[in-house]
């Protein structure tokens, strides 16, 4: 067998076993969202789409380092702890003396949960503080449906070298 042919096996080989895994996956996943669907189902197509809300409490904390600073936006990350953990990812724009506005970016193992919120602001000789509110409007993943709105926000902003904390908390539906 030549050299090419070899490779043409190998190649359909690996496609073989990737689709397989993702369709292992698939399933392992719809399950998981979906519990209340028989495991004898076999093509995800065939899941139902309609289901309950769920609603959960959202506690996170935050600590979370400058990746970048562009004008009056801190860009962050860092990790979060609480209810959920994962990376976090935290774009903080100064509006005014008085007001801040962000998007906050949540990584779980299984998906993102995605919130944007505004709150006040003020400014201290070495740490600034905000609070407010923020909303969940959009996930991916296991994270899909996530919503929320009126979740409290809040942290600081270290002066000298622009590290921030922030805490986000309240119910969301999933």
């Amino acid at each position: 067998m030549s050299r090419s042919a070899k490779l043409d096996r190998v190649q359909i080989a690996l496609a073989l076993a990737v689709g397989a895994l993702s369709f292992s996956v698939s399933m392992v996943v719809e399950l998981l969202v979906h519990p209340d669907v028989s495991r004898a189902a076999v093509p995800s197509t065939a899941v139902p789409s309609a289901r309950a809300a769920k609603t959960f409490s959202l506690n996170e904390s935050g600590r979370l380092s400058l990746t970048s600073k562009q004008g009056f936006t801190l860009n962050e990350r860092g990790t979060a702890s609480g209810t959920i953990a994962g990376a976090i990812y935290v774009h903080l724009t100064i509006v005014s003396t008085d007001h801040v506005r962000a998007e906050v970016n949540i990584y779980p193992s299984g998906g993102s949960i995605t919130g944007e919120g505004t709150a006040s602001y003020l400014r201290g000789s070495t740490m600034a503080g905000f609070n407010g509110t923020i909303s969940i409007g959009r996930g991916t993943g296991s994270y899909a449906d996530a919503r929320g709105s009126g979740l409290s926000f809040s942290g600081t902003i270290a002066r000298s070298n622009d590290a921030i904390t922030v805490h986000v908390a309240g119910r969301v539906s999933d």
